[in-house]
Order: structure tokens, then sequence, then C-alpha cells
């Protein structure tokens, strides 16, 4: 007995330091958000852009900013996520401009802007395309205007809008509800109420709306 007692040893000891190290793994890893079932729903807030049927099954909203290159990468592949769910998917985008983006906040009034001509999703996929640029811009405004007139806006009232009490309230009525959540960066999703946890793409955005779709019985 006492030859195998130092290969037993060994194997405790390793099973304890696997054992640790799994606990670590959860403790280090984040828990997802939730949206409080007593939480405003995003019908009473004050900004609510949406693409989908109303009652969908399934409600995947996103806080963003059109400065992020990540939500740049992911609103190029939300249409087709959107095309393969069709009518049992609704979208909501929400503004949530971060501070180190020093053009975000000015292009999410932009957006806003547009929206009150009825194209806030358009100039939202313009933003995201051309974020490459108009980022890097010492006038982004000039740019801003020039995507409003691409868009065959009327360009008076658009400049008007922009810098509106209106607008700005908006953005910062999407940025406060992201803040009552606990979202801090972006892009963070929300599928019906909880959220996505990194690394958001493609595929755990889509296996977050299968498991929506298809819950796993309680045990």
């Amino acid at each position: 007995m006492k030859r195998y007692l130092p290969f037993v040893i060994v194997a405790v000891v390793g099973a304890l330091t696997l054992g640790a190290g799994a606990l670590l793994y959860r403790a280090k890893r984040p828990a997802a958000l939730e949206i409080p079932k007593n939480s405003n729903t995003p019908e009473k807030t004050a900004s609510m852009h949406v693409r989908g049927e109303a009652n969908a099954p399934v409600t995947l909203e996103e806080f963003a900013d059109f400065e992020c290159p990540p939500c740049a990468n992911l609103a190029g592949a939300s249409g087709q996520i959107e095309e393969g769910y069709s009518a049992q998917l609704r979208v909501i985008f929400r503004h949530f401009p971060l501070p180190g983006h020093p053009h975000a906040p000015e292009a999410a009034q932009v957006a806003e802007a547009a929206g009150l001509q009825g194209r806030f999703w358009e100039m939202h996929d313009l933003l995201y395309k051309e974020q490459g640029i108009w980022s890097k811009a010492v006038d982004a405004r000039a740019l801003f205007n020039s995507y409003a007139g691409t868009l065959g806006l009327n360009l008076e009232r658009f400049k008007t809008d922009v810098d509106s009490p209106e607008v700005k309230e908006r953005v910062a009525s999407d940025k406060k509800r992201g803040a009552e959540l606990g979202v801090h960066s972006t892009p963070t999703i929300f599928v019906n109420g909880r959220q996505v946890l990194p690394p958001v793409n493609v595929a755990t955005i889509r296996a977050a709306i299968d498991a929506a779709l298809n819950p796993k019985p309680s045990p």
C-alpha cells in the first residue's frame, strides 16, 4: 500500500486543483445581466426604434454606440439574423454612446434627427457603413450633413433637429435605461430580457434566440 501512496496523493491533489480551478473560472465569469420583469417595458421609454413584428415571440434589445467598431461589425450581419428568423424576431435599437468615443453622442443625435423624418434605420446603416471615415474626421458634422442629403432629408430641418432638446432627450433616455440595467460596454444585447454574454457575435446571438424559441423544460 505504501508503494501506491505517492500516486494516491498526486491524484487527490490533482483533483483538488481541478476543482479549485473550476470554481475560480465560475467566479471570474461575469453573470448575465437581466431586465427585471417589473422594469419599464421598451414601449414606455421615450426612444424606441423597432424592426419586426410587435407580437414576435423573441425580442432582441441592443445597446450600441455608432463609433464602436464591434457594433459596426455586428450591424453588417444583423440583416442576416433578422431574415433568418423572420416573424419570430423583433429588434429594438438603443443608444449607448461611450465616453471614449468623441463623435458618438453627436452620431446618435444624427440618427435621431433622421428618425424624426422617418429615416432612422437608413441613417443607422449609413453611419455604421461609413464609420471608418466620420469617426476620424475633424469636422464630423459636415459629413453628417452630407449623409442627410444622401438620404433625401430636409436639410434645414435636420440641422435644427440634431441639436434639439427632443433629440438629446431621446439619446439620454436610452443611455439612462442602459445604465439602470447595468450596461457599461457595447454592443450589449438582451434576448427576451437576458444578456448575451461575450463574445457577442452572430453565433452567440443565434444560440440565444434559438434557446428563447425552444426553452428547455424545468427539471
